[in-house]
């Protein structure tokens, strides 16, 4: 289930003992990239009080926004799985495919052809230099794994995600799984 190697599409899992860290204590991050020059991921379970129609009012829906990262959160970001509908998307893995054509998406999500289990928004992205992430894997910082959702994970409830991967990690982790977000509150 761990994976010792980076691979895009895969899934961060965020070490219990990344406590202090207001961005990434228990992220799940999909990685949407990963090359020789570095990294770019998403956060997939942290949404925010925002939705779409809160920051673009043209676009008539609710979606949920998710803080994707603390790089660049004042512009938007979005994965889906419907490159068909979308021109100019890039396949992250598996059914799963970032940004694509903005203005194809606004007329598409008010004609009601597009809905939350299609595509996901975030404000900024997570971003690693050059072997920056793979120094962070290997000093325990995150745990790698397959992201056996594959292209259902943009409709994937946020609220336990992190909970649930701790706790199909089992062993020592399952301690961890029922721990106050800040241990200093118990």
């Amino acid at each position: 289930m761990i994976s010792a190697k980076l691979k895009k599409g895969h899934l961060l899992i965020a070490e219990p003992s990344m406590i202090g860290d207001l961005s990434f204590n228990r992220s799940v991050i999909l990685l949407a990239d990963h090359n020789k020059e570095g990294s770019v991921g998403f956060i997939i379970n942290k949404p925010l009080k925002y939705t779409l129609h809160d920051l673009i009012p043209e676009i008539k829906a609710t979606f949920k926004i998710y803080n994707g990262g603390p790089v660049e959160q004042d512009n938007l970001y979005f994965i889906h799985n419907i490159p068909e509908l979308i021109p100019n998307s890039v396949e992250i893995s598996n059914g799963i495919y970032w940004g694509g054509e903005y203005e194809a998406i606004k007329g598409l999500i008010n004609e009601g052809k597009i809905n939350k289990k299609n595509i996901r928004f975030f404000l900024g992205y997570t971003g690693w230099e050059e072997d920056q992430l793979e120094t962070e894997a290997e000093g325990s910082s995150w745990i790698i794994i397959e992201n056996n959702y594959e292209n259902k994970i943009i409709g994937k409830s946020a609220s336990h995600f992190w909970k649930e991967k701790i706790m199909e990690l089992g062993g020592d982790y399952l301690i961890w799984s029922n721990a106050p977000e800040n241990p200093c509150l118990n």
